[in-house]
């Protein structure tokens, strides 16, 4: 007896901004969002935590921040990075806020452009994880990851065709038994500080798709959050 497919769709960078905040309540309450991770850092984080205290049924997983890199001259370079040392710390402090502003503690752990791959913060995460008992990207064995729901590339060339609504329906029905978390980031109006702004109304717009709905339906697709696997 196979089990039927369950789609977890988690939007990153909760607290970015006042239009990240505003793209990701719409893809809760018009599209199919399930999850989101919050940026307990940054300046609009009390008001989405504010959005997700309203909202009971919502997922919240902490965002951990250990850097932020762009891609320039052909290589990653770090606007400001964690140092290795310090990452046990800079961890420990963004799970105290968040629970602080939460009121609880996250469904759901990952990290600010995948962070967390690199030692030690990978092996720090998934023991925080354990003790937590809650799913940590790319390391619970129990949810596959996928991120082919974004606008650019590994180096930051724009990438369109992979947020339309044809690709979005394209990966709904590639999707095979067992859980999966789709990553997505959307925005509404001009996003701050970003070096992935413009994307994420589209991202919007296809997340909110009537045909994306009616794909999840015909694939027998079943959306869960984060706080069932917990």
């Amino acid at each position: 007896m196979t089990r039927r497919p369950q789609l977890i769709v988690n939007a990153d960078d909760f607290g970015h901004s006042t239009a990240v905040n505003a793209g990701i309540a719409d893809a809760r309450v018009q599209g199919i969002v399930t999850s989101t991770s919050l940026m307990v850092l940054r300046p609009e984080a009390e008001h989405a935590a504010e959005l997700a205290r309203a909202d009971v049924d919502l997922s919240v997983g902490l965002h951990v921040e250990l850097g932020e890199w762009m891609y320039r001259e052909g290589e990653w370079k770090a606007l400001f990075e964690t140092d290795a040392d310090g990452i046990d710390a800079v961890v420990t402090s963004q799970l105290e806020v968040f629970r602080s502003m939460m009121g609880r503690g996250p469904t759901h752990l990952d990290s600010h452009q995948h962070a967390h791959l690199r030692e030690p913060a990978r092996s720090l995460l998934a023991q925080l994880g354990r003790e937590l008992r809650v799913p940590v990207r790319h390391v619970d064995p129990r949810v596959r990851y996928c991120g082919e729901f974004y606008g650019q590339t590994d180096t930051g060339e724009p990438r369109p065709k992979a947020i339309t609504v044809d690709a979005l329906v394209r990966v709904i029905e590639s999707l095979s038994e067992g859980t999966t978390e789709l990553c997505c980031h959307p925005g509404k109006g001009e996003i701050p500080a970003s070096s992935y702004g413009p994307e994420r109304e589209r991202e919007l717009e296809a997340l909110c798709h009537p045909r994306v709905r009616a794909a999840l339906a015909d694939a027998g697709i079943e959306l869960i959050s984060f706080r069932e696997v917990a």
